[in-house]
């Protein structure tokens, strides 16, 4: 069996995978904001799975990481620095453990139920901020694994800004007073799908990806905003620049946990034999 964690700013997921990628067993609990406290949370919660023996895990963690120490950074919703999660998590779990950016691990799930059809996919995931990941043939690309697309600085009815701070699910319930799920005016989408295209147009530029994904809790409900979203790239299209394909993903509430599947899978799979 293979472990899976996501930690979120506000709640923590635990999914047990068999061996052909199948979750026979999840629970979630609150995310402490203190580490400490996560890390007796975790193992209480630990405690109530009914298959506690793995193979390997992975914990998938929203920002900043030291992928060779095991170490966590720094993250973007939580006030945790320098902390040694995965010596932490493998004393809890007694299991090896991989690390990696929630993000990317939305993206290398994503990218992989695609590969037959695209090789190079951006995946863009529009939550509370917003994520980016290229996964380059079934595997997260280690030129671009640190990659933060929503932190790019972009001109917004003129003023410099972070692009999530207007154009991610957060910025959206601000200006709006709803969130995604609630709005159903195309007119607002219109306007939302300029803000998205501002960042998207730059991605693509400098990346030119065979395909976009877009996830997260935003990126759910593409079918209100994708026609619009697609139109407003094709504005900035040039023939040096073409606009790729824009895809809804698949599991757009899911994706993290099964690139969590995945990556352990591929990092260890070949060195254990899954239950």
């Amino acid at each position: 069996m293979w472990l899976a964690v996501d930690i979120g700013g506000t709640k923590t997921l635990l999914a047990v995978f068999d061996k052909k990628g199948i979750v026979v067993e999840e629970l979630k609990f609150p995310t402490p904001q203190d580490y400490d406290e996560f890390l007796e949370m975790f193992e209480r919660q630990y405690e109530l799975l009914k298959t506690r023996h793995f193979q390997a895990g992975c914990v998938a963690v929203p920002g900043r990481l030291d992928r060779d120490l095991g170490k966590l950074v720094s993250l973007g919703n939580l006030p945790w620095e320098n902390e040694w999660i995965v010596r932490d998590l493998e004393r809890i779990t007694n299991c090896p453990i991989v690390i990696e950016n929630d993000a990317k691990l939305a993206g290398l799930s994503e990218a992989i139920l695609v590969i037959k059809k695209f090789k190079r996919t951006l995946y863009v995931t529009i939550s509370t901020g917003i994520g980016t990941s290229l996964i380059t043939n079934g595997v997260i690309d280690h030129g671009m694994q640190d990659m933060e697309g929503g932190q790019m600085m972009l001109v917004h009815r003129g003023k410099v800004k972070k692009w999530e701070s207007f154009a991610s699910g957060k910025a959206i319930s601000k200006k709006y007073g709803m969130r995604a799920s609630d709005i159903n005016d195309p007119e607002i989408w219109k306007d939302i799908s300029r803000d998205f295209a501002i960042g998207f147009i730059d991605l693509i530029a400098v990346i030119q990806p065979d395909a976009i994904i877009i996830g997260g809790g935003v990126g759910s409900h593409f079918k209100k905003y994708g026609d619009m979203l697609i139109a407003e790239l094709k504005k900035y299209e040039t023939p040096i620049v073409p606009i790729p394909p824009i895809l809804p993903a698949k599991r757009p509430e899911e994706a993290v946990v099964y690139g969590c599947f995945e990556l352990v899978k591929a990092t260890y799979g070949h060195t254990v034999k899954a239950a």
